[in-house]
């Protein structure tokens, strides 16, 4: 081994020892270069319209791709997981609303930007004069090729990251770096012969293992769509208003899933109390309030009320 070999590998652990200090539940490292098995993969996804509305989708295909074109002098890729997954949770049975467990707590945008920003910091600190930038969602990275690079999990059937020790509910967030770093190797994949998630997927949006329709997902249809969600669709829902859970909640993996320790994600107790008709009569200051810094303002209220109305009488 070099030397070179061995300060790769010093400020890889430096790097993880902060990570975990700050709460991050898993961190790897991948080289920042062309990800040459999603190119044609993201094509078809995109030729076969499974973006839908989503027109963000097919904007900067090179740059989706590339860190280094994102990132002057990339080198390295350092990916993160942030559990989500909460210890209370609102009811969901039958006929009660649902709101996917991500969306409990504060936006996670913030807290993670937040945690990266002091993650570079200790980088520039620890290292010297280090450029990066910090990525939660919001840019054009395909966020779940590098976390499955760096060691972190593999893509599942559903298309979500799926980690061994701890299931699916994750936020994955990167810092893109130009500091050489020892790369983790990917992960096998584990899903073997199941496909609990295809088969439970009420608007058939998983069209095949590994391949997801976008533009039938209930999560696409009660937070991107804009516009009335199509009648076709109509008793698919099972009372899902903002977002959707079904395929990792019957994903075997998740049984590993064990409670966040963020306090920013924890349930609140006035969504916790909310009642279907809360949720019906819900007003522009009570959706204001409740709603200030979780991901559900999205929607809006016009939004919301939207979906509420057409699960309604499901």
């Amino acid at each position: 081994m070099t030397t070179d070999d061995l300060i790769r590998q010093e400020r890889s652990a430096l790097i993880k020892a902060k990570a975990t200090e700050l709460g991050f539940d898993f961190c790897g490292i991948a080289q920042a270069d062309f990800l040459e098995e999603e190119a044609p993969r993201l094509e078809e996804w995109l030729r076969r319209n499974y973006h839908g509305q989503m027109a963000y989708m097919a904007n900067y295909f090179d740059k989706r791709l590339d860190p280094r074109q994102l990132v002057d002098g990339a080198r390295s890729v350092i990916s993160v997981l942030l559990n989500y997954y909460p210890e209370q949770r609102r009811p969901e049975g039958a006929d009660d609303y649902k709101l996917s467990k991500y969306a409990y707590g504060t936006d996670y945008h913030y807290v993670l930007k937040d945690k990266l920003k002091v993650l570079l910091a200790h980088i520039q600190a620890e290292i010297g004069d280090v450029y990066g930038r910090a990525f939660v969602d919001s840019a054009p990275v395909m966020d779940k090729a590098w976390a499955a690079r760096s060691g972190l999990g593999w893509v599942g059937k559903h298309s979500n990251l799926l980690n061994r020790s701890m299931g699916s509910f994750f936020f994955i967030a990167e810092l893109i770096v130009d500091l050489d770093l020892a790369p983790d190797g990917p992960m096998a994949d584990y899903c073997g012969t199941c496909t609990r998630c295809v088969d439970a997927c009420p608007t058939d949006a998983i069209t095949e293992p590994y391949v997801v329709d976008g533009s039938k997902c209930i999560s696409y249809f009660t937070i991107e769509l804009k516009e009335a969600i199509p009648t076709e669709v109509k008793g698919k829902f099972e009372n899902w208003v903002f977002g959707c859970d079904i395929c990792q909640d019957v994903c075997p993996w998740n049984r590993f899933a064990r409670p966040h320790h963020t306090p920013a994600f924890a349930l609140s107790p006035e969504l916790q109390q909310l009642t279907n008709r809360d949720w019906e009569e819900i007003t522009e200051e009570v959706f204001r309030e409740l709603f200030r810094r979780s991901p559900v303002k999205r929607t809006k209220l016009e939004g919301l009320k939207r979906n509420v109305g057409f699960v309604k009488d499901e």
